[in-house]
């Protein structure tokens, strides 16, 4: 047994299992709605602009607060912000879950998100402060599994749910679903995870750098409203856009007088420059969410109104990634301690390959989809499993555990930037292909684009491995 077992909370696993529950339905309602779009405009009779909002919506608030959740949580500790996080979510999933408008389930949405903002760091905060060496590669492996199948299986729990419960109360079910699981959550949270699990012989500095999460806030908002309002015309998203810069400047400027003061700082930014693994591990799981998340929003849309397909029927063909994706996040976090950023290069080109035949495939006949489509997804669900945990260890491997909660924040919120990146990017692609070719084609060029941003992701892998980190 090592020191750090002998001096670790004997109960660090099942806080893991209870912060993992946490984070899955969380991360699970960034993809769950996505199969509900056609249910929500067609209950509510609304526009579709609308409806794109309680996808949205809940992704731009998301991703404000995940750096502001995650320094909260290292100023005040895990169990206070997740309690405050799943009172908040559990509250705003009853209101959407029950909204007798688009507008209210907006709202909703936009707590819900805030919420989950302050839930998700915390994951990656507490794994930082319980554990060490291999552990800490087996707990980020968890997390990565985590992460991958909430992702890949949003859509066949959503797709279940309406399949089961009809058109008009199934999307309603996606939300309520949360309240029963967020209280049982709320319970094991209070009786688990710690007050402060920090040295309590170690003074914390507990003020928060409320104008720097200002600045970040509005700095993300500025790249991620335009891309998820595409349809509001230039002219706003432009100006929103060239706003982001300036922001991004202040926000740098001003941590750095606040480090400068002995203050303590919204997130270290000497941490891009004084710790290389730290910056390629952002590019890296920036880059890879890019590619990766708008691939599943693609297919949902092409399979339900280009080919016909049920809501049910598209989840369940998408399904494969996530098992694939499951037999390969463990076991990634189990090696990266020793084959180190390899673990990435080896997942990303996996899943290249996977999505290049996902790509090739995807014009098949309806009826072989099963047959050709799906081993295909379950191949880049394979490499994609490899990709998550192994970027969280080695990005955060030198973080100090007491910015562990802001720093994993960061990396979060680049992987939500991505999501919004990738989605409009992928569905920009799919909808202009589609005004000159069928839809079968039109997803082919969106899924090429998705491997052309998954190639940058490995240049800068492959960058990050040739430096060491």
């Amino acid at each position: 047994m090592t020191p750090h077992e002998q001096s670790a909370d004997p109960r660090r696993w099942r806080i893991l299992m209870v912060s993992l529950l946490v984070g899955f339905m969380s991360l699970l309602d960034v993809t769950i709605v996505n199969v509900a779009i056609p249910s929500i405009r067609a209950s509510l009779d609304t526009s579709a602009a609308s409806v794109q909002w309680v996808v949205s919506g809940y992704a731009l608030a998301f991703g404000m607060t995940l750096v502001a959740g995650g320094r909260l949580g290292d100023a005040h500790g895990r169990r206070r912000m997740m309690t405050i996080g799943l009172v908040g979510f559990v509250v705003s999933s009853a209101a959407a879950g029950l909204a007798p408008s688009a507008g209210l389930i907006v709202v909703a949405r936009l707590a819900q998100g805030a919420s989950a903002g302050l839930l998700t760091p915390q994951n990656s905060g507490l794994i930082q402060q319980l554990f060490r060496g291999e552990e800490r590669g087996r707990a980020f492996g968890m997390f990565g599994f985590t992460v991958a199948v909430a992702s890949a299986t949003g859509p066949l729990i959503g797709g279940t749910l309406i399949g089961l419960l009809g058109e008009d109360n199934g999307w309603r079910s996606l939300f309520l679903v949360n309240v029963p699981i967020g209280v049982v959550a709320l319970v094991l949270v209070r009786r688990l995870v710690p007050a402060n699990v920090t040295d309590p012989d170690e003074e914390q500095d507990q003020r928060i750098d409320v104008p720097g999460a200002l600045l970040l806030g509005l700095a993300v908002v500025a790249v991620l409203y335009p891309l998820i309002d595409l349809e509001g015309g230039v002219g706003w998203t432009l100006a929103i856009a060239l706003a982001f810069p300036p922001l991004a400047w202040a926000f740098v400027r001003w941590e750095r007088a606040t480090v400068r003061r002995g203050h303590p700082p919204l997130l270290d930014v000497s941490l891009l420059r004084s710790l290389p693994g730290y910056a390629n591990g952002l590019l890296v799981g920036t880059l890879y969410f890019t590619g990766f998340t708008g691939i599943f929003l693609v297919l949902s849309v092409h399979l339900q109104e280009g080919v016909g397909f049920s809501a049910l029927r598209t989840a369940l063909l998408t399904t494969p990634f996530a098992v694939g994706a499951a037999t390969t996040s463990l076991l990634a976090g189990r090696l990266v301690g020793r084959l180190g950023r390899r673990v990435t290069l080896i997942s990303l080109s996996v899943m290249m390959t996977g999505t290049a035949l996902s790509a090739w495939l995807v014009t098949s006949e309806p009826d072989h989809l099963w047959w050709t489509l799906a081993p295909a997804m379950f191949l880049a669900g394979v490499g994609g499993g490899g990709v998550i945990s192994p970027n969280f260890t080695l990005s955060l491997a030198q973080v100090p555990p007491e910015m562990g909660g802001a720093a994993g924040g960061a990396l979060q919120t680049g992987q939500r930037i991505g999501s919004a990146l990738g989605a409009a990017l992928l569905m920009t692609v799919y909808q202009a292909s589609l005004s000159v070719a069928s839809s079968e084609v039109a997803a082919r060029a969106a899924l090429v684009a998705a491997l052309v941003v998954l190639a940058i992701a490995l240049a800068a892998a492959v960058r990050s491995w040739q430096l060491g980190d």
